[in-house]
């Protein structure tokens, strides 16, 4: 067995110490792919001293991943009821005083900087953030739960030593969100932002290799409320033994103002890291003294419930990338469709089928026969989902033959009919590359 490697969660980044576990079944039986190497030779990102350490930039392909996955994910927070917001960056120090970041977590913060006679600080967290944007407005109850959602970056001042690739940076962009609600609403929208997580993990083909309570542990910077603590952990375990997924309760990891369900993943060595969060939280709405309007006509404090559903972008791409090995799901692959004329004769009808994949909203590229032999093209562009090779038969009938990235090959079919099918997979957001009713092959 490895030896454990201490990774701390990006999907939230409240936990008051780091996290080293090793496990077995955090063996996905797949082969073992570094996505620092890998995303350098895909073309994914990269880093640039003049920018910084922790500070990678994205590359065309990686920047495909990048925003086709935070699309799936702004849609499924759509179709959940969530508002979508937007946010600075920065933040006056005060702001986190209140909140309580400045006092539990102020370690792992850049510097305030001076402004005007103000200190400006790089916030670490967006939800001080959603506390102020829900206390700008009154709130009826008829209004709860509110659903508050932003993919928003958030900074963390992390040591030199640790930095590495996606996994570990310095500026991070948040799946995050936030549900203000009432005490009875708690457990219906933790246990639906559970649901979540679960969907968009069988969509990216992440499978989590376990889920864990995080509790406080003795020696943290916790707020030191017991009965806000004890309610809230009662809240979590009910969730997680109402949804069924086994779980286990490990000390010390919870955040500094509340305990919170961790959906963990590992790589191919077993390294074991945070994606995915669920938290529940009384310290903020009381801090900002946030209320709402009951039906009693008085003022009531809601509760508010963290949620993110991939964590963070950079987090969520790196774990795709050693998962798949640049072979992703066809529709979060960089190219979709690579079309491959046989001879130069077929290349006008293969640039014109590019253009109606365009058309479609599918990612497609031509491989010409300058690029080499069509043998040749075929493995350059194994990572593929789907190859359209056009001959001479293909280019007359407006046909396709294609080959699927498992090595499948297809009868000849309309060139419509190929790239219709094509877009309802793409559309499906399915790991599937092709349905078996319609496999001519």
């Amino acid at each position: 067995m490895p030896r454990g490697f201490v990774v701390r969660s990006l999907a939230s980044p409240h936990t008051n110490r780091e996290e080293t576990a090793m496990h077995d079944h955090a063996r996905h039986d797949r082969p073992m792919h570094d996505h620092r190497k890998l995303g350098r030779e895909l073309g994914l990102f990269d880093t640039d001293p003049l920018i910084g350490s922790g500070l990678p930039y994205w590359l065309p392909d990686g920047a495909v991943i990048r925003h086709t996955l935070e699309e799936y994910i702004r849609d499924a927070e759509r179709r959940a009821g969530y508002r979508h917001v937007y946010s600075p960056v920065l933040g006056k120090r005060e702001l986190y005083e209140i909140s309580g970041h400045w006092s539990h977590y102020s370690d792992d913060m850049f510097p305030p900087m001076d402004l005007g006679g103000e200190q400006v600080v790089l916030r670490p967290s967006l939800c001080p953030h959603h506390a102020l944007i829900y206390r700008s407005r009154s709130h009826s109850y008829r209004e709860l739960p509110l659903r508050v959602a932003e993919l928003g970056g958030m900074y963390r001042s992390e040591l030199s030593g640790v930095l590495g690739g996606l996994t570990r940076v310095r500026a991070i962009q948040l799946n995050d969100a936030h549900i203000f609600c009432t005490l009875d609403q708690v457990a219906a929208e933790a246990a639906g932002a559970l649901e979540m997580i679960g969907r968009a993990y069988a969509a990216l083909g992440i499978r989590p290799v376990r889920h864990r309570l995080s509790l406080p542990g003795a020696g943290g910077k916790y707020v030191a409320a017991p009965e806000m603590w004890r309610r809230a952990t009662a809240m979590l375990t009910d969730v997680l033994d109402r949804s069924g997924l086994p779980y286990e309760a490990v000390e010390g990891e919870a955040a500094f103002y509340g305990p919170k369900i961790d959906v963990q993943i590992a790589d191919g060595a077993g390294r074991e890291a945070t994606l995915s969060t669920v938290q529940v939280d009384f310290h903020q709405p009381e801090q900002f003294d946030l209320h709402y309007i009951g039906p009693d006509g008085g003022r009531h404090r809601p509760v508010m419930v963290h949620r993110s559903i991939i964590g963070s972008v950079e987090r969520a791409v790196a774990h795709l990338i050693e998962v798949y090995g640049g072979a992703f799901p066809a529709w979060l692959a960089p190219t979709q469709v690579v079309v491959l004329p046989v001879t130069e004769s077929e290349l006008p009808r293969a640039e014109a089928l590019v253009r109606r994949c365009a058309e479609l909203g599918l990612r497609a590229e031509v491989s010409g026969p300058e690029h080499g032999s069509l043998g040749a093209r075929v493995r350059a562009a194994r990572l593929a989902p789907y190859q359209a090779v056009i001959g001479a038969k293909e280019a007359a009938g407006d046909e396709v033959a294609l080959r699927l990235r498992d090595g499948r090959a297809l009868d000849a079919m309309p060139a419509a009919e190929a790239l219709a099918r094509i877009g309802d997979l793409v559309a499906a957001r399915t790991t599937d590359l092709w349905e078996p009713a319609v496999q001519r092959a």
